[in-house]
């Protein structure tokens, strides 16, 4: 058996043994063997990652947006040219497979290099001021410290989407990814020393949520949260930082409706329903978690869809053929099992899949069959639940007005999916749907330019694109009065 690595914190450009003396074993889902272990910090490398942040930050922001994006690039680059090894490192922790991961590596980069194509366009304003002799200059600045909370399920690109637009618009950051994966996190604090980012502008640390969350959010050092996960720990997020009244942007959990219209085309609806539920084992904020499909080709499109779902390949997320990996750890499997019995228990039908896969090369690990329910009502757990796995409940719908109903029934609002060729319904679904990002013809799936955005129990704030840059920047508004 391989030596297991023991990762240090990252920590004013320094690696850092935590002063518990403890670690904290990474467990590959394919396995269940442990991979590595990391650090179990404390308080006291919370508050030392957030001192070394807020002497960092004090330097970097008197320096040239253009010069901070050029020092980006460089660590972008870096992500590149390490991407075999960070995405090797995103199977062995999350499971994920081995095209998803590089996949992942090479977004984390583009997010960090989209960031950095913003670095001239940090604009303020010149108002008319009422009084004569006066201007109103209001200029954008950096707010400070940034705490950016990661989710395990792509635990690097999540990384890139905050560190990125954090440090090009001036701030410093303290990253704590999950304990559940976070190995090619830590890895970025070796890239970033190696293009010379100033110390302490980037931490990484380790340890508990519930301590070192606590702390990092609650301390007056920390002017911004950001913050990917679920909805519970987002709502805790928010009651602490509301002590320091310090801003939070929160993406948080989803329930997704997948609605194919009777005009829509079925074969490009089923291959985009197959991704956008399966991909990642279904363990994406935007995944397809609730489908509905019109009464008129529900037939049609349904049996397409479960020869396309049987026919998925649960595999070795390191082999070119596998379709999907395992969960990420025992208890979301167990989830997926509890899913599905209360979902039969209260009336639904296992049309494909519906167990967790053992013996053979699946003695080991956490895998779970790619799952169908149908004969789903709308009051089911199931629909309202989300299941952040593979299982999909479908239901029929008839008319637009019902499905509309439906769809929005759900205390989540982050995002749906719509298959229809009639402008007309994609007009009234955009009025009427209540979810911050609607895909109209293809499934999920964000790009850097647009706003991420959930609606009710999704979060508040949003990423990516001009807006989501907006949220690492203060105003600070001066009234200028002159002589005429």
């Amino acid at each position: 058996m391989a030596s297991i690595k023991e990762y240090e914190m990252f920590i004013d450009g320094s690696w850092v043994t935590s002063t518990s003396g403890e670690t904290i074993d990474i467990i590959n889902p394919s396995t269940e063997e442990v991979y590595a272990k990391v650090q179990n910090g404390t308080v006291a490398e919370a508050v030392q990652a957030l001192e070394a942040a807020d002497r960092a930050q004090k330097e970097w922001k008197k320096v040239p947006a253009r010069k901070r994006a050029e020092l980006l690039y460089k660590f972008a680059d870096e992500i590149k040219a390490n991407a075999d090894k960070l995405a090797e490192l995103l199977v062995k922790e999350q499971g994920k497979l081995l095209k998803v991961a590089k996949m992942e590596v090479a977004v984390t980069a583009s997010f960090i290099e989209y960031a950095c194509e913003g670095a001239r366009r940090i604009e303020g304003d010149i108002i008319p001021s009422d009084n004569p002799n006066e201007q109103i200059w209001i200029q954008k600045i950096p707010r400070g410290v940034v705490v950016a909370i990661t989710a395990w399920n792509f635990p690097l690109a999540l990384a890139g989407r905050k560190i990125g637009p954090a440090l090009v618009a001036g701030n410093a950051i303290v990253v704590k990814p999950t304990s559940e994966t976070p190995l090619a996190t830590l890895e970025l604090g070796h890239l970033a020393k190696k293009v010379g980012l100033p110390d302490g502008l980037l931490n990484i640390i380790t340890g508990p949520g519930r301590a070192m969350g606590t702390a990092l959010v609650e301390n007056p050092l920390t002017k911004m949260v950001t913050m990917t996960g679920s909805t519970p720990v987002g709502q805790q997020i928010a009651k602490m930082a509301a002590q320091n009244l310090t801003h939070v942007q929160l993406e948080l959990g989803g329930k997704a409706p997948f609605i194919v219209f009777e005009d829509a085309d079925i074969d490009a609806a089923v291959d985009s329903a197959l991704h956008s539920r399966f991909d990642n084992c279904g363990q994406v904020c935007t995944c397809n978690e609730r489908m509905y499909v019109h009464e008129d080709i529900y037939y049609a499109f349904m049996n397409k869809f479960i020869e396309k779902t049987k026919a998925l390949k649960v595999g070795d997320p390191m082999l070119e053929d596998s379709d999907m990996g395992p969960k990420v750890n025992k208890s979301e499997l167990e989830h997926m099992e509890h899913l599905v019995k209360v979902s039969v228990e209260e009336g639904a039908t296992i049309a494909a899949g519906g167990t967790r896969l053992t013996g053979g090369e699946f003695e080991k690990g956490y895998w779970f069959e790619p799952t169908v329910l149908t004969n789903v009502t709308q009051n089911m757990t199931i629909v309202h639940e989300e299941s952040f796995g593979p299982i999909l409940p479908v239901l029929k719908f008839k008319d637009f007005d019902e499905v509309m109903g439906y769809a929005n029934d759900c205390e989540y609002g982050l995002a749906a999916m719509v298959f229809t060729n009639d402008m007309n319904k994609i007009m009234r679904c955009n009025d009427e749907l209540e979810y911050g990002e609607i895909y109209v013809n293809r499934g999920h799936g964000e790009q850097h330019q647009g706003f991420h955005n959930g609606y009710k129990l999704s979060g508040s704030g949003g990423e990516d694109g001009k807006y989501g840059f907006e949220q690492y920047m203060e105003k600070k508004t001066f009234y200028v009065r002159h002589k005429a």
